[in-house]
């Protein structure tokens, strides 16, 4: 029985030699004893044909949620759009709305809602659109700001023309021109304002009661009212005759005001409701 046993042996590891070729990995055999001469060969087969795939589960929950990532590369431009369609009103038509409904000066601008000190039109008279400088800081707000004098930046000899016309720029000194002026003290009653800083920071104004600059043909000549008051007196350094001198190629003398850092004439229509 015992050389059975052994030839059965030798039979099952030729078989397991034989399966071994063909597949990647050799089955196990183990050889187990039971009494004397007798063995029992235990083998174990090689792995079978993978299965089908089975059905896609369900997702998972949702991960985290990650950093944000860097600014991609701008893309290319694109191309220009196609004409719009034209508005059914024109530009005069434009312009007539804005002269209608636009504000006369500054007082009124602030009183629909415009806060912010800077540069705006408005329309004085006859829709005659001048973009002027509003206060709406100093002393209520609503204050047009026809001089500004600050760092000596912009050349104040000019010209009688200079002054008719207007000079300066927007972002530091000008000169609003006296035809504007006139224009804008035409119409109502009005105020005047004059604000001065000198080098220490100190401030001082004067404020008068009414104010207004005649034509050309009269020279420019200022008429000037009550004196409100103001911790700057009367102001007589900066010379409230000086609109109506035509001293040759130097009609205002507003740059004769001696040691000021910085000059600013306000002018504010005492009723906003001018036509």
């Amino acid at each position: 029985m015992g050389r059975a046993v052994q030839q059965t042996l030798l039979a099952l590891l030729c078989l397991a030699a034989v399966v071994c070729e063909v597949q990647d990995t050799c089955p196990e055999v183990k050889v187990v004893g039971l009494s004397g001469n007798e063995r029992l060969a235990i083998l174990q087969g090689c792995p079978g044909v993978p299965g089908a795939t089975g059905p896609k589960g369900e997702p998972g929950a949702a991960g985290m949620r990650g950093a944000k990532g860097d600014i991609g590369v701008p893309g290319l431009k694109g191309d220009k759009g196609d004409i719009g369609v034209p508005g059914t009103i024109t530009e005069k038509e434009l312009e007539d709305v804005h002269c209608k409904t636009g504000a006369k000066n500054c007082k009124e601008l602030l009183a629909k809602g415009h806060i912010m000190s800077g540069w705006y039109t408005i329309y004085p008279h006859d829709c005659n659109a001048m973009t002027v400088l509003c206060d709406m800081d100093t002393d209520g707000g609503g204050w047009i700001v026809f001089q500004r004098r600050a760092d000596g930046s912009v050349d104040f000899f000019r010209d009688w023309n200079s002054y008719k016309r207007g000079f300066g720029s927007r972002l530091t000194e000008f000169w609003l021109g006296n035809d504007n002026i006139h224009l804008l003290t035409s119409f109502g009653d009005n105020e005047l304002r004059i604000d001065l800083t000198d080098f220490d920071n100190n401030h001082a104004f004067a404020k008068y009661k009414s104010f207004k600059i005649l034509g050309e043909t009269e020279n420019y000549k200022l008429i000037l009212g009550d004196f409100l008051g103001g911790n700057a007196g009367r102001c007589h350094a900066w010379s409230p005759h000086f609109i109506a001198q035509r001293n040759g190629t130097m009609p205002l003398e507003v740059y004769r005001i001696p040691e000021q850092k910085e000059v600013k004439l306000l002018l504010i229509y005492n009723n906003s409701a001018i036509s």
